[in-house]
Formats: C-alpha cells, sequence, structure tokens
C-alpha cells in the first residue's frame, strides 16, 4: 500500500526554515516508526549541512544524506554557498516536486538522472550556479515541469530540439494556483489538515520576485545568460502554453523562428545580445498577450511590422540591430522597403533587368 506522506526541506538564504513530515501507512506503532525514521533523515541531512560548513554559513557540499529519505517532495536551498555537484543519492527522491538549488555556487554537469528519475518535478531551478556542459536532452522528460530556470551559469550546446517532449507545456492542465502539500505536524501525526504553499524565486517580466500563492499558474522557461549555441530550434513553438521565453545573453544564431506566433499565451519574450539574423517574423504581431519584448543587440534588420502591437514597443526593445525602420523608428525608405520586404519574392522569381530570357535557343544577355 502505498503511504501518506509529505516531507519538507527549506534551507534558503541560510536559514533553517521548516520539516514537516506526514504519516504512513500501516497501524499507530508502524506510523510512528515511519514518521520518526524519515523524520531523524532529514534531521541528520540538517546536521551534516551544519557540520560541513565554516561559522555556520551554508557551505561545502550538499551531503548524501539527503537520499536517506526518499518521500522528500520539495527540496530549497536557495541562496546558500553550496559548491560541487548535486549529490547522486538526490536520484533516489522520486517524489521531488520543487527541487530549487538556485544562487549556489554548484558546479560540474547537470546530472542526466535528472530528467529520468525526478519526474514529479514542477519545479526546477538551478539558477545562478556554476553548471557547466550542455543542457541534457533527458530534461526532455520532465512532463511535469512547468517552471525550467537554468539561468547564470556556464552551460554551452545548443537548445535541445526536444522541448516539446515536455507535455506540460503544451497542455492545459488542471494545476491549481499554488503548489500546496497536506501534512500533519510531528507532535500530532494523525491530524491532517495543514497545507505547505510551496514558492519558488522566479524572474518574471524582467523582475525577479519568490512566487507562491500563484505558482503553480507560471509556465516559464529561462536559459538566459548562459553560452549557448546554434539555432533556436523550431520545436519550441510548440510549447504554446508557455508565459515566458527568455534565451537572452547568449551566443544564439540564425533568425528567429517564423513559428514563434504560435506561443499563444507568451506574455515575455526575450531573445537580446545573441547574434540573430535576419527580419523580425511578422508571426509576433499574433501575440496578443505579448506584454515584454526585447530583440535588442542582434542582427536584425528590416521594417518593424505595422501591427500595433509591435510598434507599440519602446524603442530600446529593438535597439543594437543592424537596420530597422518603420514605427517605432524612422519611416522605411521605398527603395529600402521594396528591398528588405521582397527577398522571399526575389529569391524565387527574377526580376525584370537581370535577365531576359527570349525563344528557346538564344542565349540570356543581361539587360543594362
Amino acid at each position: 500500500m502505498k503511504s501518506e506522506r509529505f516531507l519538507l526541506l527549506n534551507i534558503a538564504f541560510s536559514v533553517f526554515i521548516g520539516l514537516v513530515v506526514g504519516t504512513c501507512s500501516g497501524g499507530d506503532a508502524r506510523k510512528t516508526l515511519c514518521i520518526e525514521r524519515e523524520r531523524q533523515a532529514l534531521l541528520e541531512f540538517k546536521q551534516d549541512l551544519i557540520d560541513n560548513s565554516s561559522n555556520n554559513n551554508l557551505d561545502g557540499i550538499i551531503p548524501d544524506s539527503i537520499g536517506s529519505s526518499s518521500y522528500i517532495e520539495s527540496l530549497q536551498l536557495r541562496n546558500n554557498n553550496f559548491t560541487g555537484a548535486l549529490p547522486t543519492f538526490l536520484k533516489n527522491c522520486r517524489e521531488l516536486k520543487i527541487l530549487d538549488v538556485g544562487e549556489n555556487k554548484l558546479s560540474v554537469e547537470i546530472p542526466s538522472w535528472i530528467g529520468s528519475h525526478l519526474t514529479n518535478l514542477v519545479v526546477l531551478s538551478l539558477r545562478v550556479n556554476r553548471f557547466n556542459g550542455s543542457i541534457p536532452p533527458s530534461l526532455c522528460h520532465l512532463n511535469q515541469v512547468h517552471i525550467l530556470d537554468l539561468y547564470k551559469n556556464n552551460l554551452s550546446g545548443e537548445v535541445p530540439r526536444c522541448m516539446n517532449n515536455i507535455t506540460s507545456l503544451l497542455r492545459n492542465d488542471s494545476l491549481e494556483s499554488s503548489i500546496h502539500f497536506d501534512y500533519a505536524s510531528y507532535g500530532d501525526p494523525y491530524h491532517h489538515g495543514n497545507k505547505y504553499m510551496g514558492d519558488a524565486l522566479v524572474q518574471w517580466k524582467r523582475s525577479g520576485f519568490v512566487y507562491n500563492k500563484t505558482l503553480g499558474l507560471l509556465k516559464i522557461i529561462n536559459f538566459s545568460s548562459n553560452e549557448l549555441a546554434g539555432r533556436i530550434p523550431e520545436e519550441i513553438a510548440q510549447l504554446d502554453r508557455v508565459l515566458s521565453l527568455n534565451l537572452s545573453r547568449n551566443n544564439l544564431t540564425g533568425n528567429i523562428i517564423e513559428g514563434i506566433g504560435k506561443m499563444e499565451k507568451l506574455e515575455s519574450l526575450d531573445l537580446s545580445e545573441n547574434q540573430l539574423t535576419g527580419r523580425i517574423p511578422t508571426s509576433l504581431a499574433q501575440l496578443n498577450f505579448l506584454s515584454v519584448l526585447d530583440l535588442s543587440s542582434n542582427n536584425l534588420l528590416g521594417k518593424i511590422s505595422s501591427s500595433t502591437q509591435l510598434q507599440s514597443f519602446d524603442p530600446s526593445s529593438y535597439a543594437g540591430n543592424n537596420e530597422h525602420c518603420g514605427a517605432p523608428f524612422a519611416e522605411c525608405p521605398i527603395a529600402d522597403y521594396s528591398r528588405i520586404n521582397n527577398l522571399d519574392e526575389d529569391d524565387k522569381i527574377m526580376s525584370f533587368g537581370f535577365y531576359v530570357c527570349v525563344a528557346s535557343g538564344f542565349i540570356p544577355q543581361a539587360v543594362m
């Protein structure tokens, strides 16, 4: 029989915030033993953190003892000074819904077992660490995840093309506005009805806030401030329930994908400070909820779409590109407008004045 349980450890900002334990199935004696065993496992983990730190600042490596508590559902170690890798024993915590180890000094590669073992994750925050290597494709198996935050690491390689496999970002699901957990207090393990509300630090529309009451409603991808290269994969446009996409401050190349207009729920899009080229796709005008747009500091060119939606953004949203015209910039010269906006047709049809072909058997000659 599957036990009823909930374990939480929140040691964000170097403060031990809470440990709550639910009940386990079985008779009274078994319940008491189960509660005590799991409670002791987390207390041991907490003590390991303190014993391995200097001056009670939470630093050093994360102890393997966390793996002794396989029922933990929320682990928040945000804003400390942990170093090294995520402990391998953490993959035993298959019930985890929130894993927030942001703002530490964790390094090496992101372990692939996060995607293969921690498939119940709703929030994965590895932001502001020193993780390197590529983004493991196994993260595409996190079919419950709403927040995937890898902001400000040393990640390289390409954005995984399998992102469209994260079905939670493709559908409307029934998750409530908050991510909460029912639990029984340790002093009274048979009395239920208490709720713990999960939280996470989220960058939303250029600002960072700790969200709790509405955390379950957010669907966010933040890969900003890494060393990612290559093109933006077309598959990412299928994530039509994502509210915020931030790929800024990388080394991405190629065009902005035309299909981005299919991300109909998008409210915030930041592709700034990359090496993107080509025109701004007209499909962006289809994003009716878009309120934050930053395409600055790329190599984009062309006329800003005449859509009121795109022309309403501040000029800083497009600053630092090669050649823009049309509101909110100066009006496009007629010659430039023709040259830039008819490139597709010119690629398919030879315009008059370039080559003239006459009857079969004649050699085409340039018209001067």
